[in-house]
């Protein structure tokens, strides 16, 4: 302000000097010599009025019907408020508009936030063959059929080592085809499941015979706790299955095909084909 009142610079000048635009420099010389020094200070952007603000009759019927259902113990959440309105033929606005009227009202005191997802650790291994995860992941095909998919994957690369499908999965599945895949690819140094029955006995007191298994071949064998289902995070993200008459094709997201297994409920779900064993 001082170029242009106190030194006489010119406006152009000025905002060429700092850097600015010339209406900019006219509009804070016009606040400086109404307001003084006061007129520099920053100012909020806030527009002046909101078309889409509750009008305030709405938003005082609001807190009157929220006094009136708490005074008969009725539920008087946002819901039922937005309901009410609604029967009274006003413009009702939107339940989360009515919670942020009641809670700036004081009606309502915020509950503590959640855990924030940026608190939680994602796990992966730093190695192939570091940790396998498996999992059984219910399948319905085409023809009303279900089926169980047992699949077993490396926790560093992401690669589906196995997967196939039986009518239903039990221990003793799971203990050939992770035999199997280990004569594949290699044992790996733990593997990582979910807490069921098909996996472990911890919940009937004893030990698995896969449980045996790994504890032979010197796997580490890490599961979640009940109804605490993490290892479930990969549950059919890697996985997608193609139906055509009785053959199930498997392939990753990235379409790279898997195998592909003929369906006979009489019988586990033999696989064919060379990517698929």
């Amino acid at each position: 302000m001082a170029s242009v009142v106190s030194q006489g610079l010119g406006v152009r000048a000025t905002a060429k000097k700092y850097g600015v635009s010339p209406a900019w420099v006219c509009t804070l010389v016009k606040r400086y010599r109404q307001e003084g020094p006061a007129g520099l200070e920053a100012r909020s952007k806030r527009p002046h009025s909101n078309q889409n603000a509750t009008p305030p009759q709405v938003e005082d019927r609001i807190i009157e019907l929220r006094k009136e259902l708490v005074d008969i113990g009725t539920d008087a959440g946002a819901d039922t408020i937005k309901t009410h309105l609604l029967r009274e033929g006003l413009a009702a606005p939107s339940v989360s508009t009515i919670q942020r009227i009641l809670t700036r009202r004081g009606f309502v005191t915020p509950a503590p936030k959640k855990r924030p997802k940026s608190s939680y650790i994602r796990f992966e291994a730093d190695l192939p063959n570091e940790c396998w995860q498996s999992d059984m992941t219910h399948w319905q095909l085409e023809d009303g059929t279900g089926v169980e998919i047992l699949t077993f994957l490396d926790d560093h690369s992401r690669l589906v080592l196995c997967a196939r499908a039986y009518p239903t999965v039990n221990g003793e599945h799971v203990r050939r085809l992770f035999a199997q895949t280990s004569a594949q690819f290699g044992t790996p140094a733990s593997v990582l499941t979910d807490n069921g029955a098909i996996y472990n006995a911890e919940a009937r007191g004893g030990r698995s015979g896969f449980e045996s298994d790994l504890m032979a071949a010197g796997v580490l064998y890490k599961h979640s706790r009940p109804y605490h289902p993490q290892t479930r995070k990969y549950r059919g993200a890697r996985i997608r299955l193609y139906v055509l008459d009785d053959v199930v094709t498997f392939a990753t997201e990235d379409g790279e095909f898997i195998g592909e297994t003929r369906m006979d409920p009489n019988r586990d779900y033999q696989p064919k084909g060379d990517g698929f064993r």
